[in-house]
Formats: structure tokens, C-alpha cells, sequence
């Protein structure tokens, strides 16, 4: 499914947990226990999928202390040109590791050579963004799925592998433990096509009170 390319959290979200709550007592309960989700908005481009590279299995905190040196190693600008430009030396110096060090270079060479068309993006549906972006070295379906949701704004994101959406849903389910992915892939077809602001709200009832 795609929706409008330059629509954004902001502009559905309040209206999407409306009709949710409307429809799905849960819902209704967890915003009343929780309140609603903040938006998560990030500008689309390069720099965003190069910040997902440096985040991959370190602090949120740790990996904004490493972005700021990477951008500043490249002299104030996260480019796809500034990357290739770069050596590894630059690259590591900052704080990435090797294996990151060549994930940011493969994504720097899609990028440069139009195999990733960043700017076709917005105008793809959601299963052509999600292909495209992991047939790059270093990016799985949870990476493409938060392009989709954070910047690309679409409404029917569901990522049913990332544990905090799993633990939240739980919650919100009323489930003891935390499910499988399958379990809650197949428990949200009901949501759609509202899921992604599920998945906002299932966030913040984990961060509320993890499992």
C-alpha cells in the first residue's frame, strides 16, 4: 500500500489513534493510561539511511556522539560524495567499525550510481521502498521499515520484528509474554491500514513499562 509521499507523522497520526480508539478498545485504553505517541519525523536522504548504519547495535546515545564525528571528519556534510572521499581511516577514526566502515561506503555507491534512487522513493509503494533499500549491503527490513514510517510517513508500517513494538503490543493485548513475531504480524491485521501509528503508540507503552 503507499500513501501520499510528502505526508508525515503529524498530518494522520492524531487522526489514525482516533479511529483506532474508535474501533479497538485496547487502543482506547492505552492512550488513556499513556497518551498519545509524539510524532517521529526524519528528513529523507542519505544522511538518515547513513545514521541508521551508525545506530546499528550501539546506544542511541553512543550513536549520536559517532554521527556528529563522522559529519565532522567530512567536513560538515553526511554525503554519499563525501563518503567515497573519504579513507577508511577517516571513517574509522570517527568511530565506525570496519564492517560499518563498508556497509556507509556500499550505501555511498548506490546511492552515487542511482541503484538506490533516493529520489524515486516517495513515489514508490511500500513494498518497491523496502525492496530497494535492502538490496543494499548492511540494510535489513527493520531498517527500511523505519525509512518508511519516519520518513517517508507512511500509515501501514508494521515492523512485527522489533521487540519494543512486540513487548508494547503485548502490553496493549493484554498478553503475559512477549509474542513472536509471526504471533504479532498476524494479530495486527485488524489495525490496518492504521498500523503504523500502532506501532508509535505500542513504543510508547513499552518505554511506560517494559516486559
Amino acid at each position: 500500500m503507499m500513501t501520499a509521499g510528502k505526508a508525515h507523522p503529524q498530518h494522520w497520526l492524531e487522526e489514525d489513534l482516533a479511529a483506532l480508539a474508535a474501533t479497538h478498545p485496547a487502543v482506547a485504553r492505552a492512550l488513556k493510561r499513556v497518551g498519545p505517541p509524539e510524532p517521529r519525523v526524519r528528513p529523507g536522504g542519505f544522511g538518515t539511511l547513513a545514521k541508521i548504519i551508525v545506530g546499528q547495535q550501539v546506544s542511541t546515545h553512543a550513536a549520536r556522539a559517532i554521527g556528529q564525528r563522522l559529519t565532522q571528519a567530512l567536513g560538515g556534510r553526511l554525503g554519499a560524495g563525501a563518503v567515497l572521499d573519504a579513507s577508511d581511516e577517516t571513517l574509522r577514526g570517527a568511530g565506525l567499525s570496519g564492517q560499518k566502515v563498508r556497509y556507509l561506503r556500499a550505501l555511498a555507491v548506490a546511492v552515487e550510481t542511482g541503484a538506490l534512487p533516493l529520489r524515486r522513493l516517495p513515489r514508490m509503494e511500500d513494498a518497491a521502498v523496502v525492496e530497494a533499500i535492502t538490496s543494499v549491503l548492511g540494510f535489513g527490513v527493520w531498517s527500511a521499515q523505519m525509512y518508511l514510517l519516519f520518513s517517508l510517513g507512511r500509515r501501514d508500517v508494521w515492523p512485527a520484528g522489533d521487540l519494543a513494538v512486540r513487548g508494547g503490543f503485548a502490553r496493549l493485548q493484554g498478553w503475559e509474554a512477549r509474542p513472536t513475531e509471526a504471533q504479532v504480524r498476524d494479530a495486527s491485521e485488524p489495525f490496518a491500514p492504521q498500523r503504523s501509528a500502532l506501532a508509535l503508540l505500542c513504543w510508547r507503552v513499552y518505554s511506560e513499562a517494559p516486559l
